[in-house]
């Protein structure tokens, strides 16, 4: 209810109980003698007054009643406004916790997803290195699986020419012939053995040849060759360089093999370094015409491979891998004997030409390390053959060492393009 209406009210009700009043004493005074009349009049009067300060206080009484209800009623508004602020302070509260909540959700969730994509890598990279391992595992395993075979045949071999030897020793001559009959029976077995490994090589590389003429009909583009072409102009230049700089180490080895008394591979070393001498005078003398030189225009006819690598090449390529071969055979061979002259173990890898390698190497067609690689396997076997003193891989004939073609075969494995 609105407080003024009710104070109007209030202030109507008293004027009406003081007319009511004077309204009920009017007709006693009319009966009344005059001069009591007169004190009648008073009397009135000061009902009238006395009505009007009752209206006056009763009216001061509903003013400061509507006060107090006013006050009362702006406090409870006030104390609404309050409660409706902190309840807006409230939900904003739990709103802000509740975003909270969900950005401490989001980085959970995030740093979880980040810790399975670091686990996932490091058990990639876990398994990547297990992988790995086995390789090198199975690879030392086959490296030495090979070794052993090796072993065990140089072992049988020289327990049978010890058996052999005591045979002959203590058998009388018809046993002795018996024994070289069956010696020469088995010579002529390898050798047949040897003849047919020898005629399905021939047979293999005819076909190679067959298909790396097929090839050889087409030619490289224009762009390929000149690619070629830089390419080799820089690797031929960077191998000079290397040329260079390796004598001054050739010189620090001559120097140690004379501390060490090994004059026998001191005088080996020192006709290597004069082949190599020869053949860097020819390379700087030489003035090269690499628009005439087929193989920048013959596309590639074989695929090779080694270090779990495969590159491809043509002819030309493949006879200056095949020659590598040779040549590290024939510098083995050298190198073992003089260790065996000089009463030095068998070390193939501290010679100095098997560190270097590059004995008979242009600078063309194949990259440097391709002709180090195939030439150290012929140098390694050239060395066992001299060191040991016979022939496992090669062969002496017309007064100089080769290798045998099945082994430059199975070492170079040579494979025809399609």
């Amino acid at each position: 209810m609105n407080v003024n209406t009710t104070i109007h009210r209030n202030i109507l009700a008293a004027v009406i109980g003081a007319a009511l009043v004077l309204g009920i004493g009017a007709p006693a005074s009319a009966r009344e003698p005059p001069g009591t009349q007169k004190q009648q009049q008073q009397k009135q009067q000061q009902a009238r007054k006395q009505a009007q300060q009752n209206a006056q206080a009763a009216a001061g009484r509903q003013r400061a009643t509507a006060q107090s209800q006013r006050r009362d009623q702006q406090s409870r508004n006030t104390a609404q406004v309050r409660q409706q602020a902190a309840q807006r302070q409230a939900g904003q509260a739990r709103q802000q916790q509740a975003a909270q909540r969900q950005a401490g959700q989001a980085r959970e969730r995030a740093m979880a997803q980040s810790q399975r994509r670091d686990e996932q890598s490091r058990n990639t990279a876990q398994v990547r290195q297990q992988a790995a391992q086995r390789q090198a595992g199975q690879a030392r395993e086959r490296a030495m699986a090979q070794s052993q075979r090796r072993d065990e045949q140089s072992r049988n071999t020289a327990q049978v020419r010890q058996q052999a030897a005591q045979r002959q020793a203590g058998q009388p001559r018809q046993q002795q012939a018996a024994q070289r009959a069956a010696q020469q029976r088995n010579a002529q077995l390898r050798d047949t053995e040897r003849r047919s490994a020898q005629q399905r090589v021939a047979e293999r590389l005819r076909a190679g040849e067959r298909a790396q003429q097929r090839i050889e009909q087409r030619r490289l583009p224009a762009a390929q060759q000149q690619r070629l072409i830089t390419q080799q102009q820089q690797q031929s230049l960077q191998y000079r360089r290397q040329l260079l700089a390796r004598q001054s180490l050739g010189q620090q080895r001559a120097y140690a093999l004379q501390q060490q008394n090994r004059m026998a591979q001191y005088s080996y070393q020192q006709m290597y370094f004069q082949r190599l001498r020869q053949q860097q005078a020819r390379l700087a003398a030489q003035r090269y015409n690499y628009a005439n030189d087929p193989y920048f225009y013959t596309p590639a006819s074989y695929r090779y491979g080694y270090g779990g690598n495969y590159y491809q090449t043509n002819h030309y390529g493949a006879d200056l891998l095949r020659q590598a071969i040779n040549y590290g055979y024939q510098e083995g061979i050298r190198a073992g004997r003089a260790d065996r002259e000089d009463r030095w173990a068998s070390d193939y890898r501290n010679s100095y030409a098997y560190q270097d390698a590059n004995y008979g190497y242009n600078g063309y067609y194949v990259s440097q390390a391709d002709y180090n690689y195939y030439f150290r396997q012929g140098f390694r076997r050239g060395y066992e053959d001299g060191f040991g003193r016979q022939y496992q891989y090669g062969q002496y004939q017309n007064g100089s060492n080769s290798i045998l073609s099945t082994v430059l075969a199975l070492i170079l494995n040579l494979q025809p393009l399609g």
